[in-house]
């Protein structure tokens, strides 16, 4: 394994169970990342969602100023300065757009025939720079989660009919459960060409680890872009992939 200079991780699946905050092994194994290497992680969720699983879970002894936190598909970003975390820059979504996004994912469920037996929460959530559909809600619990759709099947037809009715936008799988809608291009390719130009690092000098590098899933235009990644199943194995970086790296 070649030195790298910056570790990427997708979040939900690949650092923590979907929404649950990051176990205590991980938070420490990062630590001992941040040692050795810049860490950033990149995700479909807010920033409230990444201090609750990401940055309120990290020990003391992480080295927090080589830490890049990008939510919203790296249509955001923040880093640790003066003891706090702070945006370096958000791109949100013009009302407008918003509304026609909000409206086509009422007639693209009705289209689709889908209809959950059960919610947990609201389904459809504005971010800002992203409109994320949570299939489940946005509170449903991870058993029910991981049998909704495990193979994406459920999702590749909603996020078909989604590409007919929104021409120009980004719509990526993310989560057990969700669909990502952002700016078109905004992918995960781009928030790691835009973490390259605000960190100086180049992409050759990356590697994405993530749960969802295949085609239509939203890890995938990491891949796309050159970097070397990683796939994993779930945090177990993301934590020997860490072990191994670590014990190459030093």
């Amino acid at each position: 394994m070649r030195m790298k200079d910056l570790i990427a991780f997708d979040l939900d699946g690949t650092l923590a169970e979907s929404k649950q905050p990051l176990g205590e092994a991980m938070g420490d194994a990062l630590a001992r990342l941040l040692q050795v290497a810049h860490v950033a992680v990149i995700s479909g969720g807010d920033w409230p969602q990444f201090d609750k699983q990401v940055a309120s879970r990290l020990p003391e002894r992480a080295d927090r100023s080589r830490l890049w936190l990008m939510p919203t598909t790296g249509t955001k970003l923040y880093i640790h300065r003066d003891g706090q975390w702070t945006p370096v820059y958000a791109e949100l979504f013009e009302e407008a757009q918003k509304q026609a996004i909000l409206a086509a994912f009422d007639a693209s469920l009705e289209a689709t025939g889908f209809v959950p037996e059960q919610v947990w929460g609201e389904r459809i959530e504005d971010r800002g720079s992203q409109i994320t559909f949570s299939a489940l809600g946005q509170q449903a619990p991870i058993h029910a989660k991981e049998v909704w759709d495990p193979d994406f099947a459920k999702r590749k037809v909603i996020q078909a009919d989604l590409r007919q009715r929104l021409p120009g936008l980004s719509i990526n799988m993310g989560g057990a459960t969700s669909i990502d809608i952002t700016r078109e291009g905004v992918d995960k390719a781009y928030g790691l060409k835009k973490l390259r130009d605000a960190s100086g690092i180049a992409l050759e000098a990356m590697m994405f680890i993530g749960d969802a590098i295949f085609p239509g899933g939203n890890d995938y235009p990491a891949k796309q872009l050159g970097l070397d990644t990683v796939r994993v199943r779930d945090p177990q194995e993301t934590l020997a992939v860490i072990d191994a970086i670590v014990a190459c790296q030093r």
